[in-house]
């Protein structure tokens, strides 16, 4: 993969084995990178900088890496081996629907703040957070819990949570983010999910794809991951050094010669995404597992039509060329 100088790929010591787990790493010092191939940018001062807390409350700024466009990004050299190394044969999954996905609460102005333990303490946003009893948790393994804060512009993500009797909550890790903010967390800390990244902008929603537009990059899981991340994760979960294999924060997209178009609206709206934006590697898990919200809106038989795809119909992107600045999320146009 070509890289600019500014771009680290990060070996992290200490990970956990390959599970779903955000386990909390120290990193090492920087691999050294390839030479940057001609005309490949450099990195740019500092710009992480958010647009006026008084505009409206979007998910990140509109110049955030999960809003860039990567349809004529390069493909990554590695891209042939990572889609083997998850599955070339292997069809995608919409792990998400009616009845099933990642929910997300959303909390009025001024919602009551609550105490938050951690047993990632380390490499977790102190509490308190403004987290309902009511809180949806994601059912299954990880038990996350996504709060949304519209009024503030901020956003709450939990990690294997539950819900104490006295109304706090206890959780594996936990991070909280400024959605006018592209600044990301610090480098070699774990957040809600594996890769440190936020996950609430990775979620196609139900009412995007009845708009017709979903602006983002989609996250997703792999099988087995490296024991390492690139620009924009800040964490690794894998003791495997394996080149082959890709690190946390890889980003693939569904190739343009993908013919979509009998798909169905709302499959159609969550494929034309992942040409468009792409899907970035987020965590361990099912091969192919696209994440989006639990919400009545979803039609389970139209989101079915995504099964058709399979892991050749996906590439890796050399996504170095977005960065501006390695601890800022913004990216170039």
């Amino acid at each position: 993969m070509r890289r600019t100088i500014a771009v680290m790929l990060v070996l992290v010591l200490g990970g956990c084995s390959q599970s779903a787990t955000p386990q909390p790493a120290t990193p090492s010092p920087a691999v050294p990178s390839p030479p940057a191939a001609e005309g490949a940018l450099g990195a740019a001062p500092s710009a992480a900088a958010s647009p006026s807390a008084a505009g409206p409350c979007t998910v990140f700024p509109a110049d955030n890496v999960w809003h860039a466009d990567v349809s004529k990004l390069p493909v990554s050299r590695d891209s042939a081996a990572w889609v083997a190394s998850i599955g070339a044969a292997t069809k995608a999954h919409p792990d998400f629907g009616n009845g099933f996905g990642l929910p997300i609460t959303q909390v009025p102005a001024g919602q009551p703040k609550v105490k938050v333990t951690f047993q990632y303490a380390d490499e977790s946003d102190p509490g308190p957070y403004p987290i309902p009893k009511t809180a949806r948790v994601e059912s299954g393994g990880d038990r996350h819990v996504l709060v949304q804060d519209t009024a503030a512009c901020r956003a709450y993500e939990l990690f294997d949570a539950v819900l104490q009797p006295d109304g706090s909550w206890k959780a594996g890790s936990g991070a909280a983010y400024d959605l006018r903010s592209n600044t990301l967390r610090k480098s070699g800390w774990t957040s809600a999910d594996a890769a440190g990244l936020p996950i609430l902008p990775g979620l196609p929603r139900a009412d995007e794809a009845a708009a017709g537009s979903i602006d983002h990059a989609i996250r997703f899981t792999a099988p087995k991951t490296r024991k390492a991340f690139i620009w924009p994760a800040r964490h690794a979960a894998s003791d495997a050094t394996d080149a082959a294999l890709p690190p946390m924060g890889a980003r693939f997209r569904l190739k343009a010669s993908v013919d979509i178009s009998k798909f169905p609206p709302q499959a159609r709206a969550v494929a034309q995404a992942l040409k468009t934006y792409g899907a970035i590697l987020a965590d361990n898990g099912s091969p192919w597992y696209f994440s989006g919200t639990d919400d009545p809106k979803w039609s389970n038989t139209q989101l079915d039509a995504l099964k058709t795809l399979k892991g050749t119909d996906f590439e890796a992107v050399d996504s170095s060329l977005l960065m501006v600045e390695p601890n800022s999320g913004r990216s170039r146009p």
